[in-house]
């Protein structure tokens, strides 16, 4: 088995190999404007470092938000490429899941919060660092702090608004190697993984403006 992971859903470019017992290479660039030109080239110079070639992958994990259009869009097209181009299965896992699989929180239940922009997180809660309680979901922090009150959090959103979550934990951003491994441990329990689509929440920034007139050959 060889994993290659990646997640844009976060300003964190990241990217991991998995050769069925651990992480052999990883790589993570915090950069929310870059994503497109910084994925590619990690890979293939984390497949450098390992001494392998794209072909020697036999699977790939994408983080499939949620998160901003823009970003989130990089990643899951990037993996759909490399099946198609491979063979290979895509398999997705919720961005979420990845931090909170990786998070520095010895008991439960917490919350995973990520920056949403427009003053808003997606967010969920988790009993444990594997398994989650709610379905993503994108609010203004102050519109859920009874919800949540008590619970510790982890990730980004979480940083930025510490009114509602005022226990904040490490990781702050999603890694490649936590999917790898999180990924690989539910195909081993014989799970089935999601789709790799994107989990967008809300739409897009860029809109059609409103009174447009469609222009027609004659």
């Amino acid at each position: 088995m060889l994993l290659l992971a990646l997640d844009t859903a976060t300003p964190a470019v990241t990217v991991a190999l998995y050769d069925g017992t651990d992480v052999i290479a990883s790589s993570s660039q915090v950069d929310a404007r870059r994503h497109g030109e910084l994925l590619l080239p990690a890979v293939d110079r984390l497949l450098v470092e390992a001494g392998l070639t794209l072909d020697a992958v036999t699977g790939v994990v994408v983080g499939i938000g949620p998160g901003p259009y823009t970003g989130l869009r990089v990643g899951l097209m990037t993996a759909d490429t490399f099946g198609l181009a491979l063979g290979v299965p895509v398999h997705g896992v919720c961005t979420l899941d990845g931090l909170a699989y990786a998070a520095d929180i010895e008991k439960g239940p917490f919350v995973v919060a990520t920056d949403a922009r427009r003053k808003e997180v997606y967010w969920a809660k988790y009993a444990d660092s594997r398994t989650r309680l709610t379905d993503p979901a994108v609010d203004r922090p102050a519109d859920i702090a009874d919800r949540v009150a008590g619970l510790p959090a982890v990730g980004a959103g979480a940083l930025l608004y510490p009114d509602t979550f005022p226990v904040a934990h490490e990781p702050e951003h999603v890694s490649a190697a936590a999917l790898a491994r999180l990924a690989a441990e539910r195909l081993a329990a014989g799970e089935e993984l999601p789709a790799p689509r994107p989990l967008y929440l809300r739409r897009p920034d860029a809109q059609v403006p409103k009174n447009y007139k469609v222009v027609t050959p004659k």
